[in-house]
């Protein structure tokens, strides 16, 4: 595997991570966003990794279920005064959050390095 395609590979988990990143925090912000009557809760998902290396890495918009509040005083709500919210699994969000951020760190420290000993072999090449 030449040098080119390994960094490539960590530059390719670390637009995976981030992605994660942004898609978790993007669900987090909205739970308490109220849907409009009508309108389908949805939350943000970023497609698997396998098809990060080929390009095809996606984040779309995934149906979910939706909570209901009591607040007849709400703009939203509906005739019996519930207010409708996305219902985002926050343990799966958080989870989410800190794999994706130790999968970062990890993508960060193999370019590093790489990115170290290819340094060290010029170094060498010089002397």
């Amino acid at each position: 595997m030449s040098i080119d395609a390994i960094m490539e590979a960590s530059r390719s988990g670390l637009n995976y991570e981030r992605l994660r990143l942004e898609a978790a925090s993007r669900n987090i912000a909205g739970a308490n966003t109220p849907v409009a009557p009508g309108s389908p809760a949805t939350r943000t998902d970023v497609s698997g990794f396998a098809g990060q290396l080929q390009g095809t890495v996606k984040v779309v918009e995934q149906p979910v279920d939706v909570r209901h509040v009591h607040d007849p005083g709400h703009p939203l709500a509906d005739a019996s005064g519930q207010v409708a919210y996305p219902a985002v699994d926050m343990v799966r969000e958080m989870t989410t959050l800190v794999s994706a951020s130790r999968g970062y760190e990890a993508n960060v420290r193999a370019f590093n390095l790489l990115r170290g000993m290819m340094l060290k072999a010029l170094d060498i090449g010089a002397k």
